[in-house]
Formats: C-alpha cells, structure tokens, sequence
C-alpha cells in the first residue's frame, strides 16, 4: 500500500467535486455522491490489490453497482463523466500500487485537468442544451425553432420533438442553442421531428 496514493486520491477527488463539479454545477448531493464512491471504490480495489479474490471478479461487482447507482437517478452527461472520473480516479489510487507513483499521479491528475478544461465556460461557452415544454403543440420544426427563439432570445441550432401533444396543446422539446437569436439568419440547424 503507498499512502501517497492515498493522499493523492483524496486530494483529487476533493478538487474534482468541490474545487470543479460544484461551483460548476450546484449540485450539492451528487458532490457528495463522487467522494462516497470514490472512497468506496478506493477501499474495496486495495482491499481486492491484496486478497486471492480475482480483481475481475471484484470490479464485475463495481460496474453491476455502478450501473445500479446511475440508473437510480437522473445525471446528464456532464455528471456522468464526474461520476466515472470519480470511480476512475479510485480505481488508479487503489490498484496503482503496481505502477509508480509518478504515473499513478500522472493518470490522475491528467483526469482532474481534462475534467476542468473541458467543462469549462471557455471552451463550452457557446452551446446550451436545454430540455423544454411548449405551450402550443407544433409539428413543424422550423416553426417551433422560431417560437423557441422567440421566446428564448437564443438562437436555436437543434431542436428535436420529444413528445406532440395535440390534446394538452403542448410540444415537448430537446434543444441545443446558443448565442443570441437574430431575425432570419442562414446559420444551420438540425431540426427533426421524433
């Protein structure tokens, strides 16, 4: 057992969820939920480093109780890619005692810095994605591109119809927009209808 992998790995997991992932994102229980599993991953695979038990079997069980743990609640993308650099991170401080530690700190903190360069507001600055219920049921895209614009001052690059519902007059909408929305502009879009 290195114990500077130990130190490591809580000192990465704690950046990861409360120097990048909350001030990002405001989720105050999947932070939590990182350093739970991170820990957790940590103990059992130094637990599992050093016991007869086949590693394979051990990290089977993990991806069945990730699989279990993602399915249980909503996470976008975003937070899915925090939970498994959660799990990742553990999975290296606790069977990278075979590897040195330069490595071991390399892969880490190479996790941390992907994490904070990519969600960042500089380079994903230009893109929103935003779930949405309409209070009219339109079938046409580009009409429902308008009124999203319209409503939303952004210009809509993406619209896909989730649900028409002709009954309630609602449209349920994915849309990925961005910027401000102008007049008629002949940016592309990618409208579809489900």
């Amino acid at each position: 057992m290195d114990v500077r992998l130990f130190a490591l790995d809580i000192a990465a997991i704690c950046a990861l969820a409360f120097a990048l992932y909350y001030p990002r994102h405001r989720r105050k229980d999947l932070a939590v939920a990182l350093v739970g599993v991170n820990i957790g991953v940590l103990a059992v695979t130094t637990a599992l480093a050093t016991a007869t038990v086949g590693a394979g079997l051990g990290l089977g069980l993990f991806g069945v109780l990730s699989i279990i743990r993602l399915r249980s609640s909503e996470l976008s993308q975003v937070e899915v890619a925090y939970y498994f650099a959660a799990l990742a991170i553990g999975l290296i401080g606790g069977l990278g005692s075979g590897m040195p530690f330069a490595a071991a700190s390399a892969l880490i903190g190479g996790i941390v810095f992907a994490l904070a360069v990519v969600d960042s507001r500089r380079v994903m600055s230009g893109s929103r994605h935003m779930a949405m219920v309409v209070d009219r049921a339109i079938g046409d895209a580009d009409e429902l591109a308008r009124f999203i614009e319209a409503r939303t001052g952004m210009a809509v690059r993406e619209v896909s119809v989730v649900r028409l519902d002709y009954v309630n007059d609602s449209t349920t909408v994915d849309v990925r927009c961005g910027g401000k929305a102008a007049v008629e502009s002949a940016r592309p879009r990618n409208l579809r209808a489900a």
